[in-house]
C-alpha cells in the first residue's frame, strides 16, 4: 500500500445553493461513503487551513480577490449566470485552494506518496481574473504555482479529465512552458473551449494538449487518449510533479453531460497517471476534486479513486454499471489528428 494524504473541512459545506448542481450534498454525500467504507482508517488526514494571499495572488489579481471578497460579505448573489456566492464563499474557496496546498505539502516533503484534497468549491474554470463555471479559485493552478515556489519544483504536469474543458487552468498557463497541461473533455461543450488547435502561445507551444472528445465517448476512447497521447508527452516532458483535476462527471450517469465513462473506466484512467507519476515524479501526484454531479455516483468514484492511489487491493465501487444502450463513438480519426499535431510517432493500439 502507499500512504495517501487527504484533506477534508466541512466549512466547506457552508458555499451551498438549493437547486443548484454544485451544491454542499457532492461532498458530504462523498465524505459519509468514505466514512462507511473504513478506508480513510489508513490514510494520511491532513489540517485545513486557508490558503494565503501571497499564494492566490500567483494566480489571481488582487482587484478579483478583493472583488469576491466584497461580493461574499454582501451575501447571496453570482459572479455570472452559473456561479453562485453566499456570506460563506470566500473563505471556503481559500480553505478549498489552502486544503489542496497543505496535501502538495505533505507529498513533497515525504510525509505522504501522494494525495487527494476532498474540497470545493472546484477551480478550473477559475480564470485569472473571474470566477466561472461553478469556480471560484483555481485551485489547481495555484497549486502549480506553489509547489513551483514552495519546493523549487520546474515542470508540473496538469491532467484534467472532468468532462468540461478547464479553460482557467489553460488559460493561466497558456504562456508558460513550465507547466504541461492536458484536458479530456466533451467538445463543443460549455464552456465553449478547448480546442485542438489549442496548444500554448508561440512561447509555449505544445504546452497545452487539448483531446475534444465528441458526445457518448466511453471507456476505450479515454484510455486510448491517455496511451496514446498523454503518455508519450508527459515522458518528454518529464514533470517533478502530477496534479489530477479529478471531475467525474463523463460518467454515463451525470446529468450535466453527455459521456459514456464507467467507474472502472475512471479507475483505468487513474491508473495510467499513476504509472506516469512512478516513472516520472518519484510517485508523486497529487488529486483534487472537481465536477461531478450524480451525487451516487460521485462518491463512488472517489472512493475508487483512493483506492487506487493508495493501492488498495480491492475492487472499484461500482454499483452502476455500463450503459445498456448506445455504443461508444470511435476516436481514432481524432487521435491521429492530435499525434499529427504534437509531433507524437504512431503508438501500438491499447485497450481496456
Amino acid at each position: 500500500m502507499k500512504k495517501t494524504a487527504y484533506v477534508y473541512d466541512p466549512f466547506n459545506l457552508k458555499h451551498t445553493l438549493d437547486g443548484h448542481p454544485e451544491n454542499f450534498r457532492r461532498l458530504q454525500g462523498t465524505w459519509d461513503l468514505l466514512r462507511q467504507d473504513g478506508i480513510l482508517a489508513d490514510m494520511l488526514a491532513i489540517p485545513s487551513t486557508p490558503a494565503t494571499l501571497d499564494a492566490v495572488y500567483r494566480v489571481h489579481t488582487p482587484q478579483y480577490v478583493e472583488r469576491l471578497q466584497s461580493a461574499a460579505m454582501l451575501g447571496n448573489g453570482r459572479l455570472d449566470a452559473d456561479t453562485y456566492i453566499n456570506q460563506d464563499s470566500y473563505h471556503a474557496a481559500l480553505l478549498a485552494t489552502g486544503g489542496l496546498l497543505n496535501v502538495v505539502d505533505a507529498v513533497m516533503t515525504g510525509r505522504a506518496d501522494n494525495g487527494f484534497a476532498l474540497v470545493r468549491p472546484p477551480g478550473h474554470h477559475a480564470l485569472s481574473y473571474q470566477g466561472m463555471g461553478f469556480c471560484l479559485f483555481a485551485n489547481a493552478a495555484v497549486a502549480a504555482r506553489w509547489a513551483q515556489d514552495r519546493h523549487g519544483v520546474q515542470r508540473v504536469l496538469i491532467v484534467d479529465f472532468d468532462v468540461h474543458h478547464g479553460n482557467g487552468t489553460q488559460d493561466i498557463f497558456y504562456d508558460d512552458p513550465s507547466v504541461l497541461f492536458f484536458s479530456a473533455h466533451q467538445f463543443p461543450y460549455y464552456p465553449g473551449s478547448g480546442a485542438a488547435d489549442e496548444a500554448g502561445s508561440e512561447f509555449a507551444y505544445g504546452s497545452t494538449i487539448n483531446v475534444p472528445f465528441p458526445a457518448y465517448v466511453g471507456d476505450e476512447g479515454y484510455l486510448m487518449a491517455f496511451r496514446q497521447i498523454l503518455m508519450p508527452l508527459a515522458r518528454e516532458f518529464s514533470p517533478d510533479l502530477i496534479l489530477l483535476s479529478a471531475g467525474f462527471d463523463a460518467h454515463w450517469m451525470d446529468p450535466l453531460a453527455s459521456m459514456r465513462l464507467t467507474i472502472p473506466g475512471y479507475a483505468a484512467l487513474v491508473k495510467v497517471v499513476l504509472e506516469l507519476a512512478d516513472e516520472l515524479s518519484r510517485g508523486r501526484i497529487v488529486g483534487v476534486l472537481e465536477g461531478g454531479y450524480n451525487l451516487e455516483v460521485l462518491a463512488h468514484a472517489v472512493l475508487t479513486t483512493l483506492r487506487t492511489f493508495a493501492d488498495v487491493e480491492a475492487m472499484p465501487s461500482d454499483p452502476f454499471g455500463r450503459p445498456t444502450i448506445g455504443a461508444e463513438r470511435d476516436v481514432t480519426n481524432l487521435l491521429q489528428r492530435l499525434k499529427k499535431l504534437h509531433n507524437i510517432p504512431d503508438a501500438p493500439f491499447y485497450s481496456l
